[in-house]
């Protein structure tokens, strides 16, 4: 039985997560959730797992929630909530599944805490990569990636030395919009940009999909997850997301993973890692599907791609500059304040006017987050 701790739990990956805990209740237990802001989600929640503690965004929420399940279930709140959920006693394995750089403070105190962290949440790695896997060597904590692409790079590692590796390849499903041309990108609308051809996610990685933003944090992720320079490093659209990612070792051989596009199979893996479960899900019929594409991707069509090779390369504080920025950015797009071919102008200007700050500490990073935000916000004021 392993005690699991989940961060962001009425989200895409949090509610897939789960659907594997219901899967296998002898296996797995929820000891302590987040909710956010999602009040009525985190109430069947907590009546069908009885965790130990919740977290929600709001302490107005946490007063009311806590006067309905007095002496059941502890409610917290904020950053310090966050917190509390993710070092809880009880737990193995902390899922980071939130959006966004709320989940750093929270991935650092879990690893102090030595729990084993299964990381659906790229901006942890993106923002302070750096301090997060010298923290994790320090402790002795394993992370394990959640993402399907990071997730088929570690299966296709398994028994594989590192100094065999040759480049890694993330593939990318191009997203809502991968067969228009800039110019037809000038007035799509939030709606358009939401369907995602693929798979079932979130509004912002959604979005991040769309402009491509979201395979670039995963270049960022992947450096940090697996220690390899960004020139090893290569991105290759693959619209119909069966191969998830390969790696090609030195020898010439390439090894790929390839599943239906269904995230319960990376989330049940990481929870299970290094065995594997039974999972009911559909199966990838190969025959039936008939015919793989590929195609080299257009730098020049996808900014958003070049601008976090430009990033992780300059290294520092860029790389916070790059994820920050792109949140406030998508978020105003969400909001309709800026149009789409705006989020990679926000992103760029924030990018363009930053000195970065060389192997800064947590709290320059929080500060340069801070202020890269109130300036974007800025310029759609």
């Amino acid at each position: 039985m392993r005690a699991i701790s989940l961060l962001g739990a009425t989200g895409s990956i949090g509610m897939q997560t789960l659907d594997v805990i219901r899967a296998h209740p002898d296996a797995f237990r929820l000891v302590a959730f987040s909710a956010g802001r999602n009040i009525e989600q985190a109430r069947h929640i907590i009546e069908q797992f009885s965790p130990k503690v919740v977290c929600v965004a709001q302490k107005e929420d946490a007063h009311m929630l806590q006067s309905e399940y007095i002496g059941r279930v502890r409610i917290v709140s904020g950053e310090d909530g966050l917190v509390e959920v993710a070092t809880v006693q009880e737990a193995d394995i902390v899922v980071n599944a939130v959006v966004g750089s709320v989940g750093l403070v929270p991935t650092l105190q879990a690893i102090e805490a030595k729990k084993t962290i299964a990381l659906a949440n790229k901006e942890t790695l993106v923002t302070a990569g750096h301090l997060v896997m010298k923290h994790a060597a320090d402790y002795g904590v394993a992370i394990l990636p959640v993402d399907s692409e990071h997730s088929a790079i570690f299966q296709c590692l398994q028994g594989e030395q590192q100094k065999n590796i040759e480049c890694i390849i993330l593939t990318a499903s191009g997203g809502s919009f991968r067969d228009r041309t800039r110019e037809q990108l000038q007035y799509v609308t939030v709606e358009e940009a939401l369907k995602h051809p693929n798979w079932s996610m979130g509004a912002k990685i959604t979005i991040d999909s769309a402009t491509m933003m979201n395979k670039g944090l995963e270049v960022i992720e992947a450096h940090w997850l697996f220690q390899l320079p960004y020139e090893q490093i290569d991105v290759l659209l693959h619209k119909e997301s069966i191969i998830h990612s390969m790696v090609q070792f030195h020898d010439g051989s390439v090894m790929a993973q390839l599943g239906t596009p269904d995230m319960r199979v990376p989330i049940q893996y990481a929870l299970t890692y290094p065995d594997r479960f039974p999972l009911h899900i559909e199966r990838l019929n190969l025959a039936q599907v008939a015919t793989l594409h590929f195609q080299k991707v257009d730098m020049d069509r996808f900014r958003c791609l070049q601008f976090a090779y430009e990033a992780g390369k300059i290294g520092g504080t860029m790389p916070t500059v790059l994820n920050a920025a792109n949140e406030e950015a998508v978020s105003a797009f969400l909001a309709g304040q800026i149009s789409f071919l705006a989020i990679e102008q926000c992103i760029e200007k924030a990018m363009e006017r930053h000195v970065p700050i060389a192997h800064p500490d947590l709290e320059t990073i929080r500060a340069v987050d801070f202020e890269t935000r109130q300036y974007v916000k800025s310029l759609h004021m």
